[in-house]
């Protein structure tokens, strides 16, 4: 968290270097191997067409703060054994890197994007992105950073019916400093691509009343209309619809979804159900981010059903997803980030979320993909 006031902040001379790209390392050294780490979380997934698994995480530092970097790794044997860091984004100075996100576009392109603020929290941020055209070559190449717009963009943007790219990204209204030229982008926002990611814009913004952090997605219903759902710091999952795709939003409320103060994830899946990963029955654990467990829903989100309890010990959290052309279900999740250090990946499918239990073939729960040394 920022330990200067934000004014000063916001007066530092330095304050536009988390505007410069960043020169990211495709070879990185023993530096920044999970020995040297102090602590690690917040990881996202992502597999190819031709079954490469893509995984990465943040790092740095002895917490949250400007020693903040981006960690990349992959695996050529679904998730058997992982690679060292094959990339790194680590600002230089007072910027650090976080909220990264992996992606694969409809094209099978893989995206990575991040925040990149100076400190802390500048109050601006800014979603940077680069892309792999071949995630499945012996030596993928990347394109150079490019700043999207301005916020943090955690989540993965969903692509809907007719062709458009969606982005959550967000501007913090729970923390200070909130910048005077960011008042009308203080939301939880969406951008937008009409182009298959050649150019962004702002589209619309939507204002739900406790948003914490925001750490929104974003699903197209089965009547066209768009629906957010949002993090909401007094427990609760927010929620906004839009009739207009996505230029304007419906007055912020509370959802039917339970929420923690944590990250959630929710997707439409091949079959057309959606997926939901969360925190799940946290009251009787003194509201400790605990039972991580999968739903499913085939009525747009109105009643979910099943319940795969993936991993129920406390400090889990932060669930990301991917599909496989199969409806194998990839997830990651994050554990103890600064005790175990774990991250971890679990597979499954919607008849073992249904069946509250492992019932196919492919299914694993909670395998360590990093973690602390044994000491």
């Amino acid at each position: 968290m920022n330990t200067r006031d934000p004014e000063d902040i916001l007066a530092d001379p330095d304050l536009d270097d988390a505007l410069k790209p960043v020169n990211v390392n495709h070879a990185p050294d023993a530096a920044y191997a999970v020995a040297n780490r102090q602590w690690q979380g917040i990881p996202t997934i992502e597999r190819t067409r031709g079954g490469r698994i893509w995984a990465g995480w943040y790092s740095g530092g002895p917490t949250e703060g400007t020693d903040n970097y981006v960690v990349v790794v992959r695996s050529d044997d679904d998730g058997q054994s992982w690679s060292a860091p094959v990339l790194v984004v680590e600002p230089p100075g007072k910027v650090r890197a976080y909220d990264e996100c992996l992606w694969i576009d409809p094209q099978g392109r893989l995206w990575l994007f991040w925040a990149q603020s100076f400190e802390w929290w500048d109050g601006r941020s800014g979603t940077w992105a680069i892309r792999c055209d071949d995630p499945d070559a012996d030596k993928p190449m990347w394109t150079k950073p490019r700043r999207l717009a301005d916020g943090i963009m955690m989540n993965k943007p969903t692509v809907v019916s007719n062709g458009d790219w969606l982005l959550p990204t967000a501007i913090w209204e729970c923390k200070p400093p909130h910048r005077p030229d960011m008042s009308d982008k203080r939301f939880s926002n969406v951008t937008i691509s009409r182009d298959n990611g050649e150019t962004f814009e702002h589209l619309g913004s939507a204002d739900v009343p406790g948003r914490s952090f925001d750490e929104h997605m974003l699903v197209e219903q089965r009547n066209g209309d768009l629906w957010m759902l949002v993090r909401l710091g007094r427990g609760g999952i927010g929620q906004s619809f839009s009739k207009d795709d996505g230029r304007t939003w419906s007055a912020g409320e509370v959802s039917h979804i339970e929420g923690l103060d944590s990250r959630f994830f929710i997707r439409r899946l091949r079959s057309g159900n959606l997926l939901l990963i969360n925190n799940h029955n946290f009251a009787d654990r003194k509201n400790k981010r605990c039972n991580m467990t999968a739903f499913v829903s085939d009525d747009d989100g109105k009643t979910w059903q099943g319940g795969l309890l993936i991993d129920e010990r406390d400090s889990v959290s932060y669930p990301d997803a991917t599909e496989s052309a199969d409806g194998v279900i990839y997830m990651i999740h994050d554990h103890a980030r600064f005790g175990d250090m774990q991250i971890l990946m679990s597979v499954f499918t919607e008849a073992d979320i249904l069946a509250g239990k492992l019932v196919s073939e492919v299914g694993r729960l909670s395998v360590v993909i990093d973690e602390r040394p044994a000491r």
